[in-house]
């Protein structure tokens, strides 16, 4: 049974975090709204444009996926499919990579997500979106999220993007495994547990 002084400890560390959070999103959202171009994405049905992801929402959530070939963005994409209708109740949501779209379809139907996914095939848009570096003449692709806002004018502004990464506040595993007798330990996320 826990002390009344730990649970008081407790209490003052939650606030604690809620204001740092609080603090983090302020400044996540600090250098939007910014202009962004309409972007022309891939789907199964042909080229999307990003004004045409909103449908009746007015807010737009896009997942900035890395592919098929990385566990912790399978990972996310896994967690994130339970939570959207409660996300598409709110905001209209897509998830995006360079895979071509029969890539995609075919992925996600062996995870069983229910999302939108598109193609930005050239890169473009993730280059744009600041989702891919270069560094010694490699192009490097980070995971995270964009959320944009259509304009009454029809324009669209980027409000704010965050990275994706173990521990982050985007993948509950992070903060369930580490109550663990022994911690995360070495788990790391896979495909398959068999």
């Amino acid at each position: 049974m826990r002390s009344a002084e730990t649970n008081a400890r407790l209490q003052e560390l939650y606030k604690e975090m809620h204001a740092k959070r609080a603090e983090l999103v302020e400044l996540l959202r600090s250098e939007g709204p910014e202009p962004v171009e309409d972007f022309l994405l891939q789907g199964p049905d042909g080229d999307a444009a990003l004004a045409s992801l909103f449908g009746e929402q007015d807010d737009l959530l896009v997942i900035h996926n890395m592919g098929s070939t990385c566990p912790y963005c399978t990972l996310w994409a896994d967690g994130l499919n339970g939570l959207l209708p409660h996300l598409e109740n709110r905001t209209a949501l897509v998830m995006v990579n360079g895979e071509t779209p029969a890539e995609q379809k075919a992925f996600a139907e062996g995870r069983g997500w229910n999302f939108r996914m598109l193609s930005d095939g050239d890169g473009r848009f993730t280059d744009a979106m600041e989702f891919a570096t270069e560094q010694d003449g490699q192009r490097y692709l980070m995971p995270g999220y964009s959320t944009f806002k259509r304009q009454t004018d029809g324009s669209i502004v980027r409000i704010a993007r965050d990275n994706f990464g173990p521990g982050d506040h985007y993948c509950g595993v992070w903060h369930m495994l580490p109550l663990l007798d022994g911690g995360t330990g070495d788990w790391q996320p896979k495909f398959r547990y068999d």
